[in-house]
C-alpha cells in the first residue's frame, strides 16, 4: 500500500505520517499511532474499548508466533472492514476509532 493511499483513507483524521516500522509502516496523526502496514495489509489499533467493534464487523486482528518461545502473540490491531476501502465514511469511523485508541494507550 503506497504513501498516497494511506494519506487518502486516513484524510478524516487530518496530516498523517507515515514511518518505517515492523518491516512495514506505521501510521501516525497528532503523534500518536493509528495503524500499521504489515507485510502489505492495513490493521488499525484497536483497545478493549473497541475491540467488539472490529469483531461485530468481522475484522481479524494481527497475531504472530514469537521466535523465542514458540506462542501466538497478538497485537493490538485489527484488520479494516472491507466496505471502509471503498467508502470515505465508513473509514473515517473506524480511523476515528483507531486515533482513540490510541490515545488511550498514550502513544
Amino acid at each position: 500500500m503506497d504513501n498516497a493511499r494511506l494519506e487518502e483513507l486516513f484524510e478524516s483524521l487530518g496530516p498523517i505520517s507515515i514511518r518505517k516500522l515492523f518491516g512495514g509502516k506505521g501510521i501516525y496523526c497528532d503523534g500518536v499511532i493509528v495503524a500499521v502496514v504489515v507485510r502489505g495489509e492495513l490493521m488499525l489499533k484497536a483497545d478493549e474499548e473497541s475491540i467488539a467493534d472490529f469483531e461485530a464487523a468481522g475484522c481479524s486482528q494481527w497475531t504472530y508466533t514469537g521466535s523465542r518461545h514458540g506462542k501466538q502473540v497478538a497485537m493490538p490491531y485489527w484488520s479494516v472492514p472491507d466496505d471502509a476501502f471503498d467508502d470515505p465514511d465508513e473509514m473515517a469511523v473506524w480511523a476515528r476509532r483507531a486515533y482513540e485508541a490510541g490515545r488511550r494507550a498514550g502513544r
